[in-house]
């Protein structure tokens, strides 16, 4: 095991969170075995998984703290709008790239247009809408710096953690 520059400890690398580029979150993940079915195409859940990463890994280093949000018992963000179009299919070791953009903020909603590609392949697209909600399951303004995020996001500025 590498040992690290500055200590005795062992180096561990952090997982993937992606990075922005004119506003987009570029996630990048690979087809593994168990994201396959028995024709070996990914299956089709499995780009619903990826997207979610996505999502959460965007909010994430975008500062939105939604850990934090839901151990304040101040809400939570839940997927109430999907619409999901698949063009074409991943196979097992596909490098791929989930793409999301924040399409429009509201209130207590915000929508994410998210592409899987293979290089310059679109495989799946949808079209994600969440809702902030109380720990009771009520939609509640979502917090103003929250939401200045995203609105930063929709005008192509990049957020760096």
């Amino acid at each position: 095991m590498a040992l690290s520059d500055a200590t005795s400890e062992p180096f561990l690398p952090a997982p993937a969170s992606g990075r922005f580029a004119a506003g987009e979150h570029r996630f990048p993940l690979r087809v593994y075995f168990e994201d396959t079915d028995l024709s070996g195409l990914v299956y089709h859940a499995n780009y619903l998984r990826y997207m979610e990463r996505a999502r959460s890994d965007m909010l994430r280093i975008a500062g939105v703290g939604q850990r934090e949000a839901l151990e304040e018992g101040k809400g939570v963000y839940a997927v109430t709008d999907l619409h999901i179009r698949y063009r074409r299919p991943a196979r097992l070791d596909d490098d791929l790239m989930v793409v999301s953009r924040v399409a429009q903020v509201g209130a207590a909603t915000c929508a994410i247009h998210q592409t899987v590609m293979r290089g310059d392949a679109i495989l799946t697209q949808g079209d994600i809408t969440v809702a902030f909600l109380t720990p009771q399951g009520r939609p509640r303004r979502q917090p103003k710096p929250w939401i200045d995020i995203f609105s930063r996001l929709m005008r192509g500025e990049d957020i760096h953690p």
